[in-house]
């Protein structure tokens, strides 16, 4: 145990627990929790803002993390607090693949998955949506365990925390597979909007960054393919093919970045932005996303060019995915295709505030959705107008959680209930 809790991955947020436990058991950490009257589990701090702050909290790095391969169900389990790069490592030797990564492959799979995190591409649901089987410790100090199918299993996987201290996560896997990586840059806004759907539908994973400016920098196209798989072309919709590798952020250098320019690598080791082998250092940023139905693609992509001055002096990059639907209840996919509106800003809180005000207010009429674990604005009111089975997730927390024990300031803010 220490009571140096100390900053997010970040930095703009200082934990005010005042203790965070380190158990090395289940039974360790049943003991803790259902002895604590409020508690978290901190992940590895790529939060923003306070979702995983309360009185107390709790790492499970210490847990074994227990890679099991189930090949006759096509899953494999493991502890919530494995890392996806170690998950990948562990899955090498079984020719074994995840349908998809996050940019970042240093971030736990039970943060992920509570907070329904990433998930680039027309098809492909975010990482929650992997999960088939779920475990954890509630308040009470039970072991509870759902499975895809259970009543409760579409309320439990995208968590929020809020239900108990996920111990061990069962995903699908699939067999392993070859994707190239190519980046097109400077393409013009009429053509990004007039062709978006094709140019979404490049690659199995495609990202665009810009600053909302003078145009879209750049266009990261993700494909699997076959090793006889032809090059890609040269040009997309009149973007031309970098000619060195990128960083997102112009000006950057890209050795963290993983390979491209069409190289054919192993899927872990293109899907994420950076490589498994790069540990980012604390980032001198603040993070914001907002999921938009995909219906609405153009005017919200319209209504944040119009932001693009005022944004300018904040904001590092932006990045603009797609993220296919699921039943997952508090997931911002809920049964509708999205449009993802990724925000880093400088560290500049109080203006980034205010920008957040400007763009949940633009967003506003497409109902969008903020990401759980990122910076907004929005209080439980509009949040609750935002999710049709918000409040069955309110019901199953008195359930699984009755004394309360994971609610935090966060959760007051923003669950109504």
């Amino acid at each position: 145990m220490t009571d140096d809790v100390g900053t997010n991955w970040a930095g703009n947020l200082r934990y005010r627990a005042a203790r965070l436990h380190m158990p090395a058991t289940v039974d360790e950490l049943q003991r803790i929790v259902s002895t604590s009257s409020r508690i978290r589990v901190l992940g590895t701090r790529h939060s923003f803002n306070d979702i995983a702050d309360s009185d107390e909290l709790v790492s499970l790095n210490a847990l074994p993390a227990d890679v099991v391969i189930h090949p006759d169900r096509g899953t494999v389990t493991c502890s919530a607090a494995t890392t996806y790069g170690t998950l990948a490592e562990a899955l090498r030797p079984h020719r074994l693949a995840l349908h998809n990564l996050a940019s970042l492959p240093h971030i736990s799979v039970g943060g992920a998955v509570a907070t329904a995190t990433h998930g680039s591409g027309d098809g492909n649901g975010n990482l929650a949506t992997a999960v088939a089987e779920i475990e954890l410790v509630t308040s009470s100090g039970d072991v509870v365990t759902a499975a895809r199918g259970d009543v409760d299993f579409d309320g439990m996987v995208v968590g929020l925390g809020a239900f108990g201290a996920v111990t061990r996560l069962t995903l699908d896997v699939e067999p392993e597979y070859l994707v190239a990586q190519t980046v097109y840059e400077h393409l013009d806004w009429d053509s990004f909007t007039e062709h978006f759907d094709a140019i979404t539908a490049a690659g199995y994973s495609v990202s665009a960054f810009t600053d909302w400016t003078d145009d879209v920098a750049q266009v990261w196209v993700k494909r699997r393919v076959g090793p006889d798989d032809i090059a890609a072309p040269g040009e997309l919709v009149g973007a031309c093919g970098a000619t060195a590798d990128r960083h997102p952020l112009p000006g950057e250098s890209a050795e963290a970045c993983t390979a491209q320019g069409g190289v054919i690598g192993r899927w872990s080791d293109r899907l994420p932005h950076f490589r498994m082998g790069f540990t980012p250092s604390s980032g001198d940023e603040i993070q914001s996303e907002f999921h938009v139905p995909r219906s609405s693609a153009g005017p919200a992509l319209a209504a944040m060019r119009e932001l693009g001055a005022v944004m300018a002096p904040h904001l590092l990059i932006s990045e603009i995915r797609t993220v296919a639907a699921d039943v997952l209840w508090t997931s911002p996919q809920f049964a509708t295709d999205t449009v993802s509106l990724h925000f880093t800003w400088r560290r500049h809180p109080d203006a980034v505030v205010a920008m957040l005000h400007q763009i949940e207010d633009a967003l506003a009429p497409f109902h969008a959705r903020p990401h759980w674990g990122k910076v907004f604005t929005a209080t439980a009111a509009t949040i609750a107008a935002l999710y049709p089975r918000l409040a069955d997730f309110v019901a199953l927390g008195h359930r699984l959680d009755a004394r309360g024990a994971f609610r935090n300031d966060w959760s007051e803010r923003v669950v109504p209930g």
